[in-house]
């Protein structure tokens, strides 16, 4: 064992002079690109709870003054609805724009939904709807839009592929979609397939629920 270790030493050592420093080199930006894309990571979970913080804010604002201020002074979106699911302990606002730049800030409403009845609300699975996956039927998720709220039941919850089955808005139904991709711990972003989340009125008669609103 000894002798083999000294062995591999000195063939490590035996390296021209003139190949050291590139061979060292690559292993410094080896190293600084494995250092940055661990921050990459680490820093979109923080970047995501940062702006709701400041969506927050303007959110306040709007119902002071009737309509939100964008968050930060280069946003081109602004918060239209506030999302909880109370036995989740999850409380997001909804940004108008269904854009991926926006996605990166919170949950969004889909082109055409955000002031209709039936809502489709999409979020990325990894930040702000990764709480999807514990919401269960008869739980319980409430929309304010503006000074105005509801409670939605979870009536069902299933995984669709989107080549080849789309949601359908019915502008007389009130219904509330929640959509992310899935499955949930994949390592690849994308793909086919999506969570779907489906909430009817809770005033609506034979429904149960497993948890009771907090307020509203």
């Amino acid at each position: 064992m000894t002798v083999r270790c000294g062995a591999h030493r000195a063939g490590a050592n035996a390296l021209p002079r003139r190949l050291r420093r590139p061979f060292a080199a690559v292993l410094a930006a080896a190293a600084f690109l494995s250092l940055a894309l661990a921050a990459h990571a680490a820093w979109i979970p923080v970047k995501a709870q940062l702006a709701q913080w400041l969506i927050a804010r303007s959110w306040e604002a709007g119902l002071q003054r009737g309509a939100a201020p964008p968050p930060w002074p280069w946003a081109d979106t602004r918060p239209v609805a506030l999302l909880e699911a109370p036995a989740q302990g999850v409380r997001l606002f909804v940004l108008e724009g269904n854009s991926g730049r926006n996605l990166a800030f919170g949950p969004v409403f889909s082109d055409g939904t955000a002031l209709g009845r039936d809502m489709v609300i999409n979020g990325h699975r990894d930040t702000h709807f990764d709480f999807l996956q514990a919401l269960r039927p008869g739980d319980r998720v409430r929309v304010q839009r503006g000074v105005a709220s509801a409670w939605y039941v979870v009536t069902q919850t299933e995984v669709v592929d989107s080549r080849t089955q789309d949601l359908v808005i019915d502008p007389g139904l009130d219904r509330v979609s929640l959509v992310t991709c899935f499955p949930f711990d994949s390592p690849t972003a994308g793909g086919p397939l999506r969570y779907v989340v489906t909430a009817l009125p809770a005033n609506r008669r034979g429904f149960s629920s497993r948890s009771s609103p907090s307020s509203g």
